[in-house]
């Protein structure tokens, strides 16, 4: 599912012309090439992350082999190591800079509003009741 989407999207170029954009937007000052670069990098993988999310509102529940599957895409090391959904999870949302909306206390859920795993976080709370 995923694998044949992001296999089409050469991550490399979209990153350096990401960065080409944000270079741009501030008029190319010096200095800061590798801000763009990173930030482009971050942009990146919240695509995946986006693209992937809207994907399984189409599919299905979401599975630790497709998580395992965006983390790989993303850059996570070894997500094969990794076979609880919410720590991977938390990996993919620690890899976009996100604030992880998995709390330790099952009571504790999402607080961002704009949280793009609000509903997928729902679903695993209920699981742990």
């Amino acid at each position: 599912m995923l694998t044949k989407i992001v296999i089409s999207i050469n991550r490399h170029q979209w990153i350096s012309e990401a960065a080409y954009f944000k270079a741009e937007a501030r008029e190319f000052e010096a200095g800061k090439e590798l801000d763009d670069w990173l930030e482009a990098e971050i942009d990146y993988s919240a695509m995946l992350v986006a693209l992937y999310l809207s994907i399984l509102e189409e599919d299905g529940p979401i599975t630790v082999l497709s998580l395992q599957e965006l983390a790989r895409f993303i850059g996570i090391q070894n997500p094969e190591c990794i076979s609880s959904e919410l720590d991977l999870v938390r990996a993919i949302q620690h890899a976009t800079k996100q604030q992880p909306c998995f709390r330790s206390e099952t009571h504790r859920v999402c607080e961002d509003i704009n949280c793009q795993w609000k509903k997928e976080c729902r679903k695993l709370v209920a699981a742990w009741y």
